[in-house]
């Protein structure tokens, strides 16, 4: 269809069971069909073209639920596929330029035959639109141009993955356009992190691209990171009587990438003592066998955080056998374990060089009281940490008690609701 015709389409209702099916309740598809009509209207006040026909792709955020920094050391994780996402307003081109207008940004232009890494591209969206082509193309698959309107409502620096989405959803674009959909939901994520690590010069594991791409509730172990165990958890969040609630602290990433690139730097000096490269190739009862000499080496937070890697992945397959068993006061249990660890052994809550600024500490203490004191929930940080979002499970009948109180603190809008979507990358038109 062309743009006109999409949005005819659209107004007239036609997607609206896919809508529900990718975003789940009714409010949502009344949302979603609003801003897919305006992200076309968008895409065509850019590339000023009535007479092709357009596609539409959609990638979610992700939010982590256990397996907090676990997956650059090759462990386990269990993570979610969110309805917040990046959404594309697609059409092939005949030569070999990409052109993508993301909102609020400026025209990026990227030529398919020039795919060389560039260092005075590092840290840019031309980075990973960059990376993304070159990797495919090595994985032997079709690229080619495209015009791309981008829209995402992944709250950027919040632990959802905004870049991830926007890598998984380059990924998917070029395997409807250009491969028939042929491009396996792993291999994309495959694609997305190396796009980030060796274009965008983020150091990463491959946790966020995997549940952008993948899709639900999903355990994880990435023991053999380019053979991951990809499990889907059948589980409903609402049928528990519980919602996921992820805050805004609204404290900065500035100066933070040193804190991020610390943790596994500190978890791979610690292995190499044993002549390895991550912790998973060692077991917890060697690295406690040689605390003294891993503690006069590596230090003792690198010691710490060592152990925090074993723990955390015990509490990921805990935490899933808890869901396939519904056993979810258990799961709650874990999910608050989890935290204190993150919090006391990864330590990642609040940068050690600004101890004045902790908003993710702050709403952490302030959750505590608000659910702890009546049985309401647990929270623990969310993401890398040190600054952003934390999470939370919350009773559903204390929900708009612990929404209002967390605006409150850090400001209307702060506390989004968030749903777990059944798709990862998908193509929707």
């Amino acid at each position: 269809m062309t743009a006109e015709q999409l949005i005819s389409y659209i107004n007239d209702g036609n997607l609206d069971d896919k809508l529900l099916d990718i975003y789940q309740t009714a409010d949502e598809v009344r949302t979603q069909q609003k801003r897919y009509v305006e992200a076309i209207e968008k895409y065509r006040q850019t590339f000023d073209d009535d007479t092709v026909e357009v596609h539409i792709f959609s990638a979610p955020g992700r939010t982590e639920v256990c397996g907090n920094h676990t997956d650059h050391q090759h462990g386990e994780v269990l993570a979610a596929s969110i309805s917040d996402d990046a959404i594309a307003v697609v059409f092939p081109r005949d030569d070999k330029e990409v052109r993508l207008l993301s909102e609020g940004y400026e025209m990026i232009t990227v030529d398919t035959d020039c795919l060389t890494t560039n260092s005075s591209e590092e840290g840019t969206t031309n980075a990973l639109i960059r990376g993304v082509l070159a990797k495919s193309k090595e994985f032997g698959y079709n690229i080619g141009g495209f015009n791309a309107y981008v829209t995402s409502n992944v709250l950027s620096g919040s632990g959802l993955s905004s870049s991830a989405a926007f890598e998984t959803i380059l990924g998917t674009i070029l395997s409807g356009l250009y491969n028939d959909m042929r491009i396996d939901p792993v291999e994309i994520a495959v694609i997305g992190q190396y796009a980030e690590n060796v274009y965008f010069g983020k150091p990463c594991g491959l946790m966020d691209q995997m549940a952008c791409s993948v899709g639900a509730l999903c355990y994880m172990d990435f023991e053999n990171p380019s053979d991951p165990k990809i499990e889907k958890i059948d589980f409903s969040l609402k049928d528990a009587g519980y919602s996921l609630c992820i805050t805004d602290t609204k404290g900065s990433h500035a100066n933070l990438t040193p804190e991020y690139a610390a943790i596994p730097e500190e978890m791979c000096r610690v292995a190499s003592i044993f002549d390895k490269n991550v912790l998973r190739e060692i077991t917890e009862t060697e690295i406690l066998k040689k605390a003294s000499t891993i503690r006069e080496k590596a230090g003792d937070r690198a010691f710490i955080r060592a152990i925090h890697f074993y723990e955390e992945c015990k509490r990921v397959e805990s935490a899933v056998s808890a869901l396939k068993e519904n056993r979810f006061d258990d799961f709650l249990r874990i999910i608050d374990e989890s935290g204190n660890s993150s919090y006391k052994y990864l330590q990642n809550v609040y940068p050690p060089h600004d101890p004045v600024h902790q908003n993710t500490s702050v709403a952490l203490m302030a959750s505590d009281i608000i659910l702890k004191e009546s049985s309401s929930g647990v929270c623990r940080i969310h993401g890398g940490g040190f600054a952003g979002t934390i999470q939370a499970f919350v009773k559903n009948e204390q929900l708009e008690n612990y929404r209002a109180q967390m605006d409150q603190l850090f400001g209307e809008g702060s506390c989004h609701v968030l749903l777990i979507r059944p798709y990862g990358g998908v193509q929707v038109v």
